[in-house]
């Protein structure tokens, strides 16, 4: 309580909402979201529990926070290493390595996005928006007729995208489920067949 305090102004700067965000990615890993709680949080984080929920109203606010800091993490990530479809292949097997180190993350994830289908929910806005811009940014990579020649006949930038991300959710998934199935293989061989014009 004395360390919060001793910050004085510090404790309504976005740095301290950052270290909140990163004590609770790391209390969220560690214990499950079921068994994390916001005071454990808050210590981590070095501030009280009264002023972690002057930043986040509960749990679930949180949650959606931490996921939405790693996605734009990982966003800025691609556009630096993926120029073209060629280096797609290899920056996605590390993310999924990388994913795969915090399978609670993981798995926190997947949750999160099925509950947000649900017009009501918190995070609804904030995926529906993610996908769509997934969607774009992949889209965008085939940008004329010499980039859309590496399709299959008839698929579409906008069909790849949609295939894309069916692909990479629903195999993070089954990894959740079985931790000893090899997903960057068979994400490689996707995105080969969707990258190689027969």
């Amino acid at each position: 309580m004395g360390q919060a305090k001793a910050r004085g102004p510090y404790s309504g700067t976005p740095a301290r909402k950052a270290e909140i965000v990163r004590a609770a990615r790391d209390s969220f890993a560690e214990n499950g979201y079921a068994n994390a709680s916001l005071r454990d949080i808050a210590e981590r984080a070095g501030i009280t529990h009264a002023g972690l929920l002057h930043h986040f109203r509960n749990k679930d606010e949180l949650l959606t926070e931490v996921l939405a800091q790693r996605d734009r993490e990982e966003w800025q990530q691609g556009l630096a290493a993926v120029e073209g479809p060629e280096q797609l292949a290899p920056y996605l097997g590390e993310l999924i390595r990388h994913h795969q180190k915090a399978p609670e993350l993981m798995r926190l994830w997947i949750e999160l996005a099925a509950a947000a289908s649900r017009p009501d929910h918190p995070a609804h806005t904030y995926f529906v928006e993610r996908y769509a811009r997934g969607r774009a940014q992949f889209a965008e990579g085939f940008p004329d007729e010499a980039a859309r020649d590496a399709l299959p006949d008839g698929l579409t930038p906008e069909s790849a995208a949609v295939l894309f991300h069916a692909v990479l959710g629903g195999l993070q998934l089954q990894w959740v489920l079985d931790q000893d199935l090899d997903i960057v293989g068979p994400m490689n061989d996707f995105v080969r067949l969707l990258l190689t014009r027969r």
